[in-house]
């Protein structure tokens, strides 16, 4: 049994095996036509006539969930009928993917998504262009961008988040048939019944690749760190394979932000430092803060009860999360522990304490006061607790876990047992080194999942629960 007030100390421990290497997984056809039956079976339920998917570089999940592909540096639309008709609405650069999309679909030319000064040779208006793609005599279309507006609103008014361009184009195209348009992300990312927050064996197999890349560059990245060496030298151990980041990466030495720079820089790491990595590819995000010392007496006089004001408590509030998790579990009921174990107001932690995650690094999150959604089999969360206490440095261990009931674990194993093997390695190092103790239900995608080093000169040691 769980062992929730024993007392949490650092201590010498072996670090967590990595898995450098490993294969990609391609999402297969059957994964493709359940996503789009998915979609469909949602449109269905909200009376829509047609879907359109909005997509550009930095919003491209909903589209990319059923084609495969981001329209890059242009903005594209997909187009979805109720009759099972599929259209691509794509710049210059991107026509020649319309081959490739996973999902079969036409496709039509909308040069004003090109970039700037590109040729628009067209003798079509943008909204006679969506007309070519079907938008004419719908009574009710939805619109899915990337955001649920979840907030109140006054007189209900939907809210849509694409360009304002294509919006009265949609506009002008539909105006013969007054129809009604409706913000439709909730088919994709509702946090309820959303079709992108439940994985088969075949997506957590492909999202495992991201959360296995970014937590094994993560511990590579840690045992690199020294006195003297860059943020961009620490920065480069964090870019693997070539994969594109679906967050910035951070590599962030002493006093973050200076000159508003975002970015790791030539700025040395010195002893005392505040030291902040964070890497995601798809799939899964790793984070770590913490102090640039070998012990708590190379710190100032006022930060040197660290452990005891932020890091203990903060793993502690680490340690009942994993060891809540579990299928049925509801989402206020995880926000109530959390407050519980690392109370708001002493801690000024502000966000969701857990969200899901899948080709973004933050699809949604069903943990909030008042949730009464039910954490499900399929769903992939971020351990994400971001505490803060006035003049002491962060605590962060953010890494990925999947739930995944009995029949889902069957067809992983079964499926594939290479993976099912790191599942299980994971697990026994949670257990036998970290003491911690996780339900069945709960897969550690990421190599990393509660191993918080405080001081990061000493890489031998971690915060572990003792027995």
């Amino acid at each position: 049994m769980p062992k929730t007030h024993s007392p949490i100390m650092l201590t010498p421990i072996k670090q967590p095996d990595i898995y450098p290497g490993i294969p990609g997984v391609v999402l297969n056809d059957q994964t493709i036509q359940e996503r789009l039956y998915k979609i469909f079976h949602g449109m269905v339920r909200h009376n829509l006539d047609a879907l359109i998917v909005y997509a550009d570089k930095e919003h491209g999940g909903n589209f990319e969930y059923l084609t495969g592909f981001i329209p890059r540096f242009e903005e594209g639309l997909l187009v979805l009928h109720k009759s099972g008709e599929a259209v691509l609405v794509l710049g210059n650069e991107n026509l020649k993917l319309a081959q490739h999309s996973r999902v079969p679909a036409k496709v039509v030319h909308a040069p004003w998504f090109s970039l700037p000064n590109q040729p628009m040779d067209t003798t079509f208006s943008l909204s006679e262009v969506l007309q070519q793609a079907g938008l004419h005599q719908q009574q009710r279309v939805g619109i899915a961008g990337w955001k649920l507006f979840t907030g109140t609103h006054s007189n209900n008014t939907p809210m849509f988040d694409i360009p304002t361009f294509i919006f009265q184009a949609i506009q002008t195209a539909l105006s013969a048939s007054a129809c009604e348009l409706l913000n439709a992300t909730s088919l994709f990312i509702s946090p309820r019944d959303g079709a992108r927050t439940i994985n088969n064996a075949n997506e957590i197999a492909h999202y495992e690749y991201g959360a296995n890349l970014a937590s094994s560059a993560m511990l590579t990245a840690l045992n690199a760190v020294e006195l003297g060496k860059s943020e961009k030298t620490i920065a480069a151990l964090l870019a693997a394979e070539g994969q594109p980041n679906n967050v910035v990466t951070i590599a962030a030495t002493g006093d973050r932000f200076e000159n508003a720079n975002l970015y790791p820089s030539d700025k040395q790491i010195q002893k005392g430092d505040k030291f902040s990595l964070t890497v995601s590819y798809k799939g899964g995000l790793t984070s770590r803060a913490a102090y640039v010392v070998n012990h708590a007496d190379e710190l100032p006089a006022e930060v040197q009860d660290y452990l005891d004001v932020v890091a203990i408590p903060y793993y502690r509030a680490v340690v009942s999360w994993l060891e809540h998790m579990r299928v049925g579990v509801k989402g206020h009921e995880v926000y109530e522990l959390i407050e519980r174990v690392l109370p708001k107001a002493e801690y000024h932690w502000h966000l969701n304490p857990g969200h899901l995650v899948a080709d973004e690094e933050w699809l949604c999150s069903p943990v909030y006061p008042s949730s009464d959604i039910p954490l499900s089999s399929g769903m992939l969360l971020q351990i994400d607790i971001i505490p803060s206490r006035k003049g002491y440095a962060g605590a962060s261990i953010e890494d990925t876990i999947a739930l995944a009931d009995e029949p889902l674990r069957q067809q992983i194993a079964t499926q594939y047992p290479e993976l099912w093997q790191r599942i299980q390695n994971r697990r026994a190092y949670i257990r036998d080194v970290l003491h911690l103790h996780l339900h069945d239900d709960v897969l550690p995608l990421s190599n990393t999942v509660g191993y918080l080093r405080p001081w990061l000169l000493n890489k031998s040691s971690a915060l572990v629960r003792s027995l």
